[in-house]
């Protein structure tokens, strides 16, 4: 489901949100009973108490350690407390900064941190957390650089099962422990009147925060076996993701300088192409409606001037959704129209209205958060703001990149990889065609037209390149000769003549597709080059739409996500040489396949 959602299959993820069978990833199990084993929790608010502790943290193997705040944003979050449990059953909280009336005395936080401080810092002191790029990212403004991070139980559950479920401790623990966990929201409240950590009572907030630590270190207890029973999994966990999380912590603390100057004018501008593009609109459809109302919009299309229903909502109306439109406009101009605008009011909503918002009152940049455990192949996703979907093929959006720039004395560099999913599958088939064009450094696009078309590559028009680029890509997703005709505007047997003389020029394309389709109908997954698994249990799904559409993803997944464990690894890389040379140079972004740095 996850994959059909990132692949956008969007015509079946409602069918599979009904009727979708348990995933078939070896971490997936029925969630056990709750074991009712006994716990200690204790709330430090004595100095002995707090050494006692911390004696312990030193000897022990291995800490579950978590930080308690005033706020999810990194960048603003004020630190309260601290939480860390030794052992099943056995943890404490050390509230450090509650205010609410009639709070009891607690420990100095300067102090408190100072004697953490080493502990915290000591790389051979192995230590286990849920999302500890957060906690590191909230240490680091209190001058702690945490190390030491040997598991993440988020990044476990995500390696071991990208798709089985959620990855929030909460949903962790009834899957994995059979435990309903204490919710924040069961001691802060909801909505307007939510309380922040720092007003809680220390007897509902002491238990909570002592429970997140003991819950993340019974969660690894249970996760790290089924994992380091996968060599693939446990590799890809070992050295890509946990390391990858201090690189993480600071591309996000490093932020993004964004021009808001620029984007107040790209705002305008927008703005005035709204109006016209709504002229337009108007104008077509010969009557006043809203753009916006997807009511109003199919009475329009479908009502009013008469085009063909492709599909249709649940409820059963004529479908406006926008792939829908995207085949409506290849012959009718309205839809074309209404593509545009969504697109240029995504871009004023989303980016030009909303970035100078967005903007860190203390640093005076963009910190946006990466997301390692969301997408199904790896690769990382980003919120607050969304910096992976600002859209490069518009003019408009090549100018709100433009946005983000560098301060007096830099530059920002950009490098991304050429055509990677394309090279990886040059690697993974084992195609000679594929692999001699590339090593000779050829346009692929030219090169895949020279051959499909039978021209010389000197010889190879725009127009052939422009449909043995769409070939290239497409047949990588799965498409089919109607999905590429429709994309090239061609009858559908002439889209498989393209497709059949590709497969002969490239015949290991072909055996590469055919055996990896095998390989996922007979395991139930697929893997990347480095061996993260990808799981694809409706490729034995009896609807053979459904089964297909399993097919296409299992065959992307591959190139996809080894293309995201390339970039994961280039970070890492990268990260590591500028930090050991200590270079003035920072990494700022990561965008899909490509790095955004500031450089003097």
């Amino acid at each position: 489901l996850a994959l059909f959602r990132e692949f956008e299959f969007k015509s079946w993820v409602e069918e599979l949100l009904a009727d979708a069978g348990p995933s078939t990833a070896a971490g997936a199990a029925a969630a056990p009973e709750p074991t009712g084993a006994p716990r200690h929790y204790e709330t430090i608010l004595h100095w002995p108490v707090f050494e006692t502790w911390l004696a312990r943290l030193r000897t022990c193997d291995l800490f579950a350690f978590d930080t308690e705040t005033t706020s999810l944003d990194y960048m603003q979050a004020e630190l309260v407390g601290v939480s860390f449990a030794v052992e099943a059953g056995a943890a404490a909280y050390v509230p450090l900064a509650h205010d609410y009336l009639g709070v009891p005395p607690q420990l100095d936080r300067g102090q408190v941190l100072a004697a953490l401080k080493p502990l915290l810092e000591d790389p051979a002191r192995p230590k286990v957390g849920q999302n500890l790029k957060y906690d590191m990212s909230v240490l680091a403004r209190y001058g702690i650089e945490l190390r030491g991070i040997a598991y993440d139980t988020m990044l476990e559950s995500y390696v071991l099962d990208p798709t089985g479920s959620r990855h929030d401790m909460d949903t962790l623990a009834l899957k994995y422990l059979g435990e309903t966990t204490i919710h924040f929201e069961d001691i802060a409240g909801k909505g307007a009147k939510q309380l922040t950590f720092n007003q809680i009572e220390l007897e509902q907030a002491g238990p909570y925060a002592a429970e997140d630590a003991d819950v993340t270190l019974r969660l690894h207890q249970t996760l790290w076996p089924r994992l380091h029973a996968q060599p693939g999994p446990e590799a890809v966990f070992r050295e890509i993701e946990i390391p990858l999380v201090p690189v993480l912590s600071r591309i996000e603390r490093n932020g993004a300088l964004v021009d808001g100057r620029l984007l107040a004018e790209q705002s305008l501008e927008l703005g005035a192409s709204l109006v016209e593009l709504e002229r337009r609109a108007h104008d077509l459809a010969g009557q006043s409606f809203n753009l916006g109302s997807p009511k109003q919009l199919g009475e329009i299309l479908y009502g009013k001037l008469g085009l063909p229903v492709t599909r249709k909502t649940p409820t059963g109306a004529p479908s406006t959704a926008e792939d829908v439109l995207q085949e409506l406009a290849l012959d009718y101009p309205l839809p074309k129209v209404l593509i545009e605008y969504r697109g240029l009011s995504k871009l004023k909503s989303t980016y030009t209205d909303r970035l100078p918002e967005m903007i860190d009152p203390d640093t005076g940049r963009i910190h946006t958060s990466y997301h390692q455990a969301v997408t199904a192949t790896g690769r990382l996703s980003s919120s607050d703001p969304n910096l992976q979907n600002i859209p490069v093929r518009t003019a408009e959006g090549r100018r709100i990149r433009q946005a983000f720039v560098a301060p007096p004395g830099r530059r920002i560099l950009a490098a991304d990889y050429s055509q990677i999913e394309l090279r990886i599958m040059a690697h993974l088939s084992g195609d000679a065609g594929l692999r001699r064009a590339f090593a000779a450094g050829l346009d692929i696009h030219s090169a895949t037209a020279a051959e499909v078309f039978g021209v010389a590559l000197a010889a190879v028009t725009p127009e052939q390149r422009r449909s043995a680029k769409a070939i290239n890509f497409g047949l990588i997703y799965g498409m089919s000769a109607f999905g590429l005709g429709r994309q090239l505007n061609l009858g559908r047997n002439q889209a498989q003549q393209y497709i059949d003389r590709y497969f002969e020029r490239y015949p290991g394309v072909r055996a590469y597709m055919e055996s990896t389709r095998q390989r996922a109908a007979d395991t139930g997954y697929v893997e990347t080059l480095y061996g993260r698994r990808l799981y694809v249990p409706e490729i034995r799904d009896r609807n053979n739409q459904r089964r297909q559409a399993a097919e296409r993803a299992a065959i992307n997944a591959p190139l996809q996500g080894t293309a995201a464990d390339i970039i994961k690894r280039a970070m890492i890389a990268v990260d590591g040489w500028l930090t050991s040379e200590r270079r003035a140079t920072k990494l700022i972004m990561q965008v899909h396949d490509e790095l955004v740095l500031e450089v003097p």
